[in-house]
Formats: structure tokens, sequence, C-alpha cells
């Protein structure tokens, strides 16, 4: 048994089998489950909605509609597992040496299978921070549960806001 203060399950040889539960904390400070995942049928069980249900989504190829879905598109782990990625952000030498600060949108299509791709800038603030923050939305694996409409797996937009914000 594997136990962090923000997931739970079993290890056999370092790969997580069987059910696993991710935690996260509401804006009141509770503790709850926000994801069960079962990693051996690859099936996602339980997540809790939070925050708006519309999304670009495909209709067609290459034609892209904003609609509501059933369930969003989701990281296996939630957003404290996505954190351990998005925590690896260096802040490039042109903007500290300019000060440039502020927020970049990476916007991703993930696919039916919870790939990821089509990764590109939304909104930028230049100064090397776009260019840092797509590197670094890149490396987030290929852990995605696809959006969903009645049932079905569908092709949605993810937009993840990276922070750039020097020391005081």
């Amino acid at each position: 048994m594997h136990t962090t203060k923000w997931e739970s399950g079993m290890l056999d040889k370092r790969t997580k089998v069987g059910v696993w539960e991710y935690y996260g904390i509401t804006a009141s400070r509770e503790m709850v489950v926000v994801q069960r995942y079962d990693h051996s049928a690859k099936q996602l069980l339980f997540y809790r909605p939070s925050g708006d249900l519309t999304f670009n989504t495909e209709l067609a190829p290459g034609q892209w509609k904003r609609r509501m879905v059933d369930r969003p598109p989701l990281f296996i782990g939630g957003d404290a597992a996505l954190a351990t990625f998005t925590t690896q952000l260096q802040y490039p030498q042109q903007a500290q040496d300019r000060n440039v600060q502020g927020q970049v949108t990476i916007g991703f299509s993930v696919d039916k299978q919870g790939k990821a791709t089509n990764h590109r800038v939304l909104r930028g603030i230049g100064a090397g921070c776009d260019q840092e923050a797509l590197r670094v939305v890149k490396t987030i694996p290929d852990e995605w549960v696809p959006a969903q409409i009645a049932g079905q797996d569908i092709v949605s937009e993810y937009e993840l806001t990276l922070t750039f914000r020097l020391a005081q």
C-alpha cells in the first residue's frame, strides 16, 4: 500500500495497480477524494466535478464548437498530480532581466484515447516565458481521461495557465 497526502493505492514493482484514490482540497479547506481510478482496468470510477463544464469540442475534423460536456478532460491524479509537472517551470533569464511577470495559457487537444496533441500558446507574455510554459506542458505524460458527452468519449481542448512571478 502506498499513501501520501495526495494519493493512495497499491504498487506492484513501482507500478500503480488496482483502484487508487486521489485527493484535493476544497475552497473551504476540506480534504476530499477528487478521483478514483482503476489503473489495472484503465478506467475512471469517480471524479468530483468542479468549475465550468463548457469546453471546445471537435464536432468533425477541424470543426470546433464550445459546448457543455458531461465529463471534462481529466488528468489522472487530479490537480495535485498535474502540479508535479508544472512546478518544473524555469524562469527565463531574459524575463527576469526585463522584470516580465504574468500568466501564460497553453491550450492543447485531448483525444479520445487520452493523448494530448496540438500544444500552442493561447495567451503569452513574451521574454521566453511562452516557450518555457510550452516546454513544460509538453512534458506532461499522456495520462488523460477524455471528455464525454452522452457516454461517448470526445476530442476536446484543455487550457492550462502557468504563472511567472518574480520573488520580492
